[in-house]
């Protein structure tokens, strides 16, 4: 357990946290929100001891470790594989844990080839990745994870999600993705005006706690103004009346002991509304058999055919490397393709957001003239309206672009993409470095577009949300798949998370045709659920029982601290007992847990290699 007492934190006249005083249970993975700027990533220093508090303590009990998804690249060892058996803990009973390195490493999307390759081979993005694969297989008492799911593809991020699941020390994860976080969690902590909150639940629980208490808050606020205006109208009526004398001291009294209640600042949120340009046509855009690569003879996708109409709302998935940003680059005309063509209507207009433009803005301009570069039209105070909606507002939007964090600058982007007339919006990636609000106002923004929209996404949320048609690269190919992500993952399913990859034979050399493929995944899938639910039920059942009881084991040894500092001897003996008690019955509940999660680990893999032997 680690104990925060009294943290307070600024930064000049900007007070991130006031006071604030919480508690990391035994085994509690908390999701950590709020908005960007807040101070979620200062907190994490804090606790690392990489950044020191104005006041107050970060109590951590001896032999407690704390680890954390490093942004240092700096490797020892001579192989990825290597790097990460370094940083496992040593087997109790000797026997070697190189398979979880190896593991960890899978799940990541590493492939067997990578496990010998030297970490500096590696891209930027992969050797994040290593850094998480070696935080996650050291087991610290304590693992703070800063947007973890920035740096995976979708398969990876599913992998990571089913990992921590199953954690069981302390978790504390920072992520604009509600759904990831929700799935993850036992309990939600957010940093809101100065001050932190914790519950028991997930996001949407304690957004509606803190909504409620705000609207409480401002109706007392304004009942109260109300009240004082009647009680001073009282006063200066009746004030040189001697017959009232009494009435109106007691009325001044009262108005001083009661004081205000302030009303609260505003909190903005990024504005998203894009700009639409009319289209007056069905089909906006059609690729066929479209073809490249940047290797001879190793194209990234081939003969790839589809179209996308007015009002599609397309994703493109897959892992990392295999050429989805390599795509819209070709459907914006950057990239020639080898083969095939890309055919736009004559009224196709498109707004590009690639994670790579953002290096093309011009360090010497301003937030401003970047949102005036992408339209003229606006004017002054047009573009500082944008400015404003994009949480750049006053003399910020004077700021020049060479000054601002890389997620300033995907903001700045965004801001240019929303002025910019379109009726086509290709997205790479548009909800890295935003906060979990903006994600949704975003989110919201692309359901509401009457133009169509192509994007590369890694987040099921969004997916879940927006996405109607899907682009998969996946196993070795690309393919276009007429549905939505929830009918994906039921009809067909991620080749590389069921089957590694590693099928025996493919059905069609076997001479099973596409549409008894499917019947039999669904069938194999179906059986897969039925199984699996009462495992998972039972899991959850247990997990609960173990939330429960370390609440009120907390709730006891608090009990015991007053009552040891009073010296009540009988009562002590009667807490210590249930505190002992109750941490029994916590470890009999660990070891079930343990049980049940490997009768559904056993199960999965028995339905994993079905699947797999079916192979594409």
């Amino acid at each position: 357990m680690i104990r925060i007492q009294q943290l307070s934190k600024s930064f000049g006249t900007q007070v991130l946290f006031e006071d604030v005083s919480f508690q990391v249970g035994s085994g509690e993975r908390i999701g950590l929100i709020g908005r960007n700027g807040y101070g979620k990533t200062t907190l994490f220093k804090i606790l690392l001891g990489n950044e020191v508090p104005d006041s107050g303590d970060v109590l951590i009990p001896r032999g407690y470790t704390v680890g954390h998804l490093s942004q240092r690249l700096e490797f020892n060892e001579p192989t990825v594989r290597a790097e990460v058996c370094s940083a496992l803990p040593e087997s109790d009973d000797g026997s070697s844990l190189e398979y979880r390195a190896e593991a960890a490493l899978e799940g990541l999307g590493f492939t067997q080839e990578e496990f010998e390759k030297a970490p500096s081979e590696l891209s930027g993005g992969f050797q994040v990745r290593l850094n998480l694969a070696k935080v996650l297989v050291s087991e610290p008492s304590l693992l703070l994870l800063d947007e973890p799911t920035n740096y995976l593809d979708i398969v990876s991020m599913r992998w990571l999600g089913r990992f921590l699941r199953a954690w069981r020390h302390e978790l504390i994860l920072i992520t604009h993705d509600r759904e990831f976080m929700d799935s993850v969690t036992t309990h939600t902590m957010i940093i809101h005006r100065a001050q932190t909150r914790k519950i028991q639940g997930p996001t949407d629980k304690l957004f509606e706690q803190i909504a409620l208490e705000e609207e409480i808050h401002e109706k007392t606020r304004q009942n109260q103004q109300r009240d004082r205006k009647q009680q001073e109208r009282f006063i200066e009526r009746f004030r040189a009346k001697a017959s009232k004398a009494k009435a109106v001291q007691s009325r001044i009294k009262l108005l001083d002991k009661q004081g205000n209640i302030d009303q609260l600042d505003a909190i903005h949120d990024l504005s998203f509304s894009f700009n639409a340009a009319p289209f007056p046509a069905k089909q906006i855009l059609e690729c066929h058999d479209l073809t490249f690569g940047f290797e001879e003879d190793d194209p990234l996708f081939k003969d790839l055919d589809f179209g996308v109409g007015a009002r599609d709302r397309i994703a493109v998935i897959g892992r990392n490397g295999k050429g989805k940003t390599t795509l819209l680059r070709a459907l914006t005309g950057e990239l020639e393709p080898w083969g095939g063509k890309v055919r736009k209507h004559p009224s196709a207009q498109l707004s590009y957001f690639g994670q790579e433009n953002v290096d093309r803005l011009d360090p010497e301009r301003t937030i401003e003239s970047e949102i005036i570069g992408a339209n003229p039209d606006l004017g002054r105070s047009g573009a500082r309206g944008v400015c404003g909606a994009m949480m750049f507002e006053g003399d910020d939007a004077l700021k020049k672009i060479k000054v601002l964090s890389g997620g300033e600058r995907s903001r700045v982007l965004l801001g240019r993409l929303l002025v910019s007339p379109a009726n086509l919006l290709l997205l790479d990636e548009p909800t890295n470095h935003l906060d979990m609000q903006s994600t949704e106002g975003l989110i919201a923004a692309m359901q509401y577009f009457p133009g169509a929209i192509v994007m590369v996404t890694h987040s099921e949320m969004v997916l879940r949300a927006v996405a109607t048609r899907l682009v998969i690269f996946d196993g070795g190919r690309t393919r276009v798949f007429d549905g939505g992500y929830d009918e994906f993952l039921e009809q067909v399913g991620w080749q590389e998370e069921e089957g590694s990859g590693r099928a025996a034979k493919p059905a069609k050399q076997r001479g099973v045709n596409r549409k008894e493929l499917r019947r039999q995944r669904a069938e194999i899938n179906a059986e897969k659920r039925t199984k699996l639910k009462p495992l998972l039920d039972k899991i959850a059942k247990i997990e609960g029982k173990i939330t429960k009881l370390e609440t009120e084991s907390q709730e006891v040894d608090q009990a015991l601290l007053e009552a040891s500092t009073s010296g009540d001897n009988a009562q002590i003996a009667k807490l210590a007992k249930r505190s002992k008690d109750a941490k029994a019955k916590i470890e009999q509940l660990f070891e079930d847990l343990e049980r049940a999660t490997l009768q559904h680990d056993y199960a999965e893999e028995e339905f994993t290699q079905r699947l797999a032997q079916l192979g594409d």
